[in-house]
């Protein structure tokens, strides 16, 4: 089981990054956009994984915190819930959210998120109570910081635009690599709006 790489970001194209190990192995790692954001090519990163196997493919799943892989894997125990879908789930909010969302039996925060619905947030406020319970953390590692706010309203923007893009037509990794220049840039954005328009403006130029 592959459960930490530390290497250098050698390649990045959202939501994939390459890690060079010392050892002189590159891995492919698909990240949930905020942690992907983080990554600066040719800087050193440390990365929690997730091993998945299927008949067709051997994937790595990386967070930055160790915590959101936690939550990932409970999160792909759930019927119905796979790899893509758990991502989508912590690009737009982090575990900590997630957890209190669930506490909060908050299903609005749940529909918000790009490809669920009303009857799968029901679902997954039912079973995630009781699978979040299961992760042996602190019950204060989940209190939102100021700076965890701020990544998951970061978070939130980010898969909205997203979706958007989506539905305006574009394949969901040239959105991703659009949105990932737009913050290239160093500008911050407070609102879907703002990421929008300067994502649109990196697609045009495509």
């Amino acid at each position: 089981m592959i459960g930490l790489i530390t290497g250098q970001v050698q390649y990045l194209m959202a939501p994939t990054a390459c890690i060079m190990t010392t050892s002189g192995v590159g891995y492919d790692i698909e990240l949930p956009l905020p942690s992907f954001c983080q990554l600066q090519l040719n800087e050193q990163a440390s990365i929690w994984t997730h091993f998945h196997v299927r008949e067709d493919a051997q994937l790595l799943y990386g967070f930055i915190d160790r915590k959101e892989r936690d939550v990932f894997r409970q999160l792909i125990k759930i019927n119905g819930v796979g790899a893509k879908m758990a991502l989508a789930m912590l690009s737009a909010m982090s575990a900590a959210e997630l957890k209190m969302h669930v506490e909060q039996e908050s299903e609005t925060a749940l529909t918000r998120i790009p490809g669920i619905g009303k009857k799968t947030a029901q679902r997954l406020l039912i079973e995630l109570k009781d699978k979040l319970k299961n992760i042996d953390v602190d019950s204060g590692a989940f209190e939102l910081t100021p700076q965890e706010t701020t990544i998951s309203h970061e978070g939130s923007i980010i898969a909205e635009v997203e979706g958007a893009l989506i539905s305006l037509g574009y394949k969901e990794k040239e959105a991703q690599l659009a949105i990932k220049a737009a913050k290239s840039k160093g500008d911050t954005f407070a609102d879907t709006q703002g990421l929008l328009k300067a994502t649109l403006q990196q697609l045009s130029g495509f």
